[in-house]
């Protein structure tokens, strides 16, 4: 199966099977999902809170994983270059990256907060993961101020930088225009993907979702990595910067 390549409209791509883009797209969250449940109790254990548990997760997980896989489609596809197989790369000039990187930060960020009550109300589904085992942010005051320094710095750098620039190459710039589904579906399928693959916080499958919708659309219009990395990273710099704020005002 082909179809149009983003990067090349006048030549075809080669698509995944629905089977081979839905493994693509969970195994790397079920593999990171699982580093974290496994560290979370120990992190605990050694008075940090679980968000470091997720960084490392993100950092020796989700980021080697993803990048192996995306090297692997490469050389299936001929390739020597690690991105060789990254589509959505066609320049933007600077006004155009100021207009959409607030456009989609601004949407995505207000359909995230409106949707935020549904994983409250999805949480029941999962009774298999203790409170324990849930991303823990450690703002209530249980942890020390130096405990909250290294996770919060290791997040400005994994969870603020390296992962969203990993997630946005492998799965909008390598996943999504090899997902074998109509233009019209593919956005609305690849982000559901995505959310899915969020396995440490499954609650959030719906916000995340419609959340995401308004990247992906810019990213696949605009033809441009870029803003969807810009946006990933402020969108995902919000819960860092209230808890370095936190921090601060800590005695």
């Amino acid at each position: 199966m082909t179809k149009v390549d983003p990067q090349h409209p006048s030549h075809s791509l080669s698509v995944h099977t629905l089977l081979q883009s839905i493994g693509l797209h969970l195994l790397p969250g079920l593999l990171g999902g699982a580093a974290y449940y496994a560290l979370a109790p120990l992190v605990r254990s050694w008075g940090f809170p679980t968000l470091l548990a997720l960084v490392l997760a993100g950092i020796f997980v989700l980021v080697p994983v993803e990048l192996g896989l995306l090297y692997a489609g490469s050389r299936r596809e001929g390739t020597d270059s690690p991105l060789g197989a990254v589509r959505y790369r066609q320049p933007l000039p600077l006004p155009q990256h100021l207009l959409w990187v607030p456009v989609i930060f601004l949407a995505s960020a207000a359909l995230m907060t409106l949707l935020t009550p549904t994983a409250d109300w999805l949480q029941p589904l999962f009774p298999w993961i203790p409170e324990s085992f849930r991303v823990g942010m450690g703002l209530t005051g249980e942890y020390s101020r130096s405990a909250l320094i290294i996770t919060y710095l290791a997040g400005l750098l994994a969870v603020v930088v390296i992962v969203p620039v990993v997630e946005e190459i492998y799965f909008r710039g390598y996943l999504l225009p090899r997902l074998p589904v109509g233009r019209r579906w593919s956005p609305v399928v690849h982000s559901m993907l995505f959310a899915l693959y969020h396995t440490w916080t499954p609650w959030m499958v719906l916000a995340r979702t419609v959340g995401v919708l308004p990247l992906i659309y810019v990213v696949r219009r605009k033809r441009n990595l870029t803003v969807g990395i810009l946006a990933h990273c402020l969108l995902n710099s919000l819960d860092i910067i209230l808890g370095l704020v936190f921090i601060l005002q800590m005695g």
